[in-house]
């Protein structure tokens, strides 16, 4: 069993580098995908690992719904340790609530129909659940009725993963982090993980987790591992069973690696299972293949990213009984090289134009997505200063290149008309902000590249412990 990723070469994992290559080269040019990370494992060993600059190996990444597997590993640990049965109502678990709860159907959801999102709600019940109770989600969740029996519809429905944590939380008497940590994270070596808290204090447990890429990565391989790692079980097989194969049908979502069935906060697909969070963090484990394919990002159409590695990835590996195929060819060995130096270099581009001068210099009132914008230079070069509730937050601009300083990457140029256009990129998030600034006129609008979906430009960053 591993503890660390060894580096390899995809040829020596029987992976033809040419079909890395290509995968790459689908993910830069395919509309609406936008990569920042990827970490390729196989036999427990990196074939392939890459950050698109301003993106980096030591960062965190904001993970959105592929949070949902680190809580139902937290679950899953907790069954292991018999302090939850899934077989327990939810109302059990919160003994307070038996009096308000008075649904017949809601009694009778389950620990393990939360897990597969089978709380027999036709659809999401956060708005609803926030409405009912404010301050209780676990509360407002259980005084919203399922329409059908608890167990027979799929309905993807964030309460039910918050209330997974809550448990935990309940069972264990610590936050799911520190519960994770000694448990999870310190055996599998990932010493960044933080959570975004709700205003009671809970973690979010649906969504809010911040990791780098390699913490994904570890997930998916410890999964793959059948729950042992370094000779040390952390999951129970039959747990690794039941949260990787489909727990409830959802024959109905729109594309095609969405309707394969739901396990335990995972999702089935065309091929393997994965995890994954809205605009590209995806923690996909193909078992056949022995791989874990890790990745962040921010785009928009997810199914075209999945398309892409079952193009270009999946053919490259040779069958596990002969690592023979194109990666044993001589073609296939001398492809690593310039793979290598593929990944090395990888980058997003930054803004193009002409380069800042004097005229531009000044404050601009913004449109509301930034605020309290302010262009100045000194010896240094230019720097953007946002207005934000710590204070005033000053960055360098890159001008032909990115600029990183804190949880912030920035490139402007000027535009032919004179126009200044700014990208500020949120590098702990999948999150970028296109600023236009006109001189003239002393404005500023913007747009975001992706609608964030819990934070505002004030709160894009790791959460602080």
């Amino acid at each position: 069993m591993t503890t660390t990723f060894p580096r390899s070469t995809p040829s020596a994992l029987g992976i033809d580098a040419r079909g890395i290559t290509a995968f790459l080269d689908a993910l830069e040019s395919t509309p609406d995908v936008e990569p920042h990370s990827i970490v390729l494992l196989r036999h427990g060993r990196v074939a392939a690992e890459g950050w698109w600059a301003p993106y980096a190996a030591d960062r965190v990444h904001l993970l959105y719904s592929l949070s949902k597997s680190f809580t139902a590993a937290a679950v899953g640990i907790a069954v292991r340790e018999g302090l939850v049965d899934l077989d327990a109502t939810v109302l059990s678990c919160f003994p307070e609530l038996d009096a308000d709860v008075t649904d017949a159907r809601s009694r009778r959801i389950r620990v393990r129909h939360l897990l597969a999102m089978a709380s027999g709600h036709r659809e999401e019940t956060l708005q609803r659940a926030e409405a009912t109770d404010p301050e209780d989600l676990v509360r407002g969740f259980l005084l919203t009725p399922p329409d059908e029996e608890p167990g027979t519809v799929f309905a993807y429905n964030q309460p039910c993963t918050y209330t997974l944590a809550a448990i935990v939380r309940r069972a264990s008497g610590e936050s799911l982090v520190d519960y994770l940590r000694p448990r999870l994270l310190d055996p599998l070596g990932i010493d960044d993980l933080a959570w975004k808290r709700d205003d009671t204090g809970a973690e979010l447990g649906f969504s809010g987790a911040y990791a780098p890429t390699a913490a994904v990565a570890a997930l998916g391989q410890l999964y793959l591992q059948r729950g042992v790692w370094d000779g040390q079980r952390i999951l129970d097989e039959d747990w690794v069973d039941a949260a990787t194969s489909t727990q409830v049908d959802n024959p109905h979502e729109e594309n095609a690696d969405w309707r394969q069935g739901y396990g335990f906060q995972f999702w089935m697909a065309r091929h393997g299972f994965r995890g994954d969070g809205a605009y590209g963090q995806f923690c996909v484990v193909l078992p056949e293949q022995d791989v874990v394919l890790a990745m962040t990002g921010q785009s928009l159409d997810m199914q075209a990213v999945l398309d892409a590695a079952w193009q270009h990835l999946l053919p490259a590996i040779a069958p596990q009984d002969g690592d023979g195929g194109a990666a044993g060819t001589a073609a296939g060995v001398d492809a690593d090289p310039g793979l290598e130096a593929r990944l090395a270099s990888l980058g997003l581009p930054p803004v193009q134009g002409g380069r800042l001068a004097d005229a531009v210099a000044g404050s601009y009132e913004s449109d509301g997505v930034l605020e309290g914008l302010r262009l100045e230079s000194d010896a240094e070069g230019w720097r953007l200063t946002v207005d934000v509730d710590r204070g005033l937050l000053s960055v360098p601009i890159g001008q032909g290149a990115w600029s990183v300083e804190g949880p912030l990457a920035t490139s402007g140029a000027t535009g032919p008309d004179g126009t200044v256009e700014v990208v500020v990129r949120f590098v702990e998030t999948p999150h970028a902000a296109r600023l236009r600034l006109d001189p003239t006129a002393g404005t500023a609008t913007g747009e975001w590249t992706t609608q964030p979906l819990h934070d505002g430009p004030l709160t894009l960053r790791r959460p602080v412990d």
